[in-house]
């Protein structure tokens, strides 16, 4: 675990500030700037194109990572790398055309709710093509076990980018109306440097011949296609719907809340950069020994890490939201509450999802993908009549708590192995006993003393029993090396 920890560490320290830069943006510039009605419009936009995302891409990045380290001389892997740059394009130039030809009809389905956005549906394409290829490149990285300075890209990039530009739209050198076109500027101009660096690693002596598993290459591409597809409606789906049954700046409400738990899965995100080529290497090896620890230690040390975060946002939330210059984003407090919860049984899961990626039973993921799609829509459409945005926000909920349940159960069927073990109660328990203890703890000084203080009593309190109960020997010999 010697690279993960350290690669992971890194990554964390780069997600981190890449939310701390995000959490200006979110909690005050945006909202200051933009105002609710062209906020909610980025956040729509950047939704839906993620939505088509995986589509443009073609699961390309997925296939590089499951694919590569099968090859053994650099012949072989030079043809997959240079087969496998060309594999989007089969998605990308017919959805271009196709675009062309019906892009007033398309305009006018999104824009019944919200006129706004007819303006701008060419954004959703673009920015889908330019993150599509940008994922096939930072697979190029990943694989070569260099995961950092991507993974900076992919972080710190976007929100820098919006950070200036919301300072040229408060100077008035920039327009909100043009705002969102030069952000679409910015991602291409980040896929150029992804495409520089990812050559700096390797550079393949390109050809025209394909692998002799090409035919099982595809395939494989066009499963996560599919898989990846319904995947991607579980992650945005709420925020496309949304706007279509309440007004556009419930979106930014929506978005503001999410984006605050979604720092439970800063360690997740940070791990999984360096940990999914590994587990596909330990797949393709056959060594089995080495997936089920893999399988466990990143379970219960996401489940610690991510618990930590947990507690830290959703002690905080109150003094958080009181930050903000708008009183009306608060409303999604308890947005907060139910997503950061989806995403700690998310992280629960370990690396899970990318055994069942990489493995030979990996066209499950898609009926599980389409599952899990059709649910939190049936859900969303709903509960968000009865709920509002905190319908949205159970909708995910109920998904992931039970499909991860029915994932850990069908890998454990196949291969024998499970994340979870009686370490995993005693975790949930102390995360549980911390919250409810110290959920009306408050010092009534200014909000970022609060934070300050309850921050500080948290880390106190809960890394001193993580360690003393020795929960996680990876994270016990960590302290022990700091302490050191």
């Amino acid at each position: 675990m010697g690279i993960v920890i350290k690669q992971t560490s890194r990554n964390i320290i780069t997600i981190s500030i890449a939310l701390l830069i995000g959490a200006v943006n979110t909690l005050y510039f945006y909202p200051e700037f933009l105002k609710d009605k062209y906020y909610g419009l980025v956040v729509f936009l950047l939704a839906t194109s993620n939505l088509l995302q995986p589509l443009m891409s073609l699961g390309a990045q997925h296939t590089i990572i499951k694919f590569y380290s099968s090859f053994k001389d650099k012949k072989s892997k030079d043809n997959f790398l240079s087969s496998i740059i060309f594999i989007p394009l089969i998605i990308i130039i017919p959805v271009t055309f196709l675009v062309i030809q019906v892009h007033d009809i398309v305009g006018d389905f999104l824009s019944m709710q919200n006129p706004i956005i007819e303006s701008y549906v060419w954004v959703i394409f673009l920015v889908a093509f330019a993150t599509s290829y940008f994922e096939v490149f930072y697979a190029w990285s990943r694989v070569q076990l260099k995961s950092v300075f991507g993974n900076a890209l992919k972080e710190i990039y976007p929100r820098i980018s919006v950070f200036i530009l919301l300072i040229l739209v408060s100077i008035n050198l920039i327009d909100k109306e043009n705002f969102v076109w030069w952000l679409t500027g910015l991602y291409y101009l980040r896929l150029l440097i992804m495409i520089i660096y990812s050559f700096s690693l390797y550079v393949p002596k390109f050809s025209f011949s394909v692998p002799k598993n090409f035919k099982e290459i595809i395939s494989y591409s066009i499963y996560i296609l599919l898989a990846g597809s319904a995947a991607s409606l579980l992650i945005d789906i709420d925020k496309y719907m949304i706007p279509q049954k309440e007004a556009i700046s419930q979106t930014a409400y929506y978005a503001v809340a999410v984006f605050i738990a979604t720092v439970v899965e800063i360690p997740g995100r940070a791990m999984f950069q360096i940990l999914n080529p590994m587990v596909a290497k330990a797949i393709n090896n056959n060594d089995f020994k080495d997936l089920d620890s893999l399988y466990k230690k990143s379970s219960t040390n996401l489940l610690i890490i991510c618990g930590f975060f947990f507690l830290l946002i959703n002690l905080n939330i109150a003094s958080f939201y009181d930050l903000m210059n708008n009183q009306y984003y608060s409303e999604a407090i308890l947005v907060v509450l139910i997503i950061s919860c989806a995403k700690l049984v998310q992280m629960s899961f370990g690396c899970g999802p990318a055994i069942l990626a990489t493995s030979s039973f990996y066209k499950i993921t898609l009926p599980f993908s389409i599952s899990m799609a059709i649910s939190v829509y049936i859900l969303n459409d709903y509960l968000i009549d009865i709920y509002g945005i905190n319908g949205a926000a159970f909708s995910t909920l109920i998904v992931l708590l039970v499909f991860t349940f029915l994932k850990v159960v069908y890998i454990n069927y196949k291969l024998n192995i499970h994340p979870y073990n009686f370490n995993t109660i005693k975790i949930i328990m102390l995360i549980s006993i911390i919250y409810f203890t110290l959920n009306h703890l408050t010092f009534n000084f200014s909000p970022i003393l609060d934070i300050t203080l309850k921050s500080l009593l948290i880390s106190i309190v809960y890394i001193s029993l993580i360690y003393y109960f020795k929960l996680s020997e990876t994270i016990n010999k960590t302290i022990n090396t700091f302490i050191k």
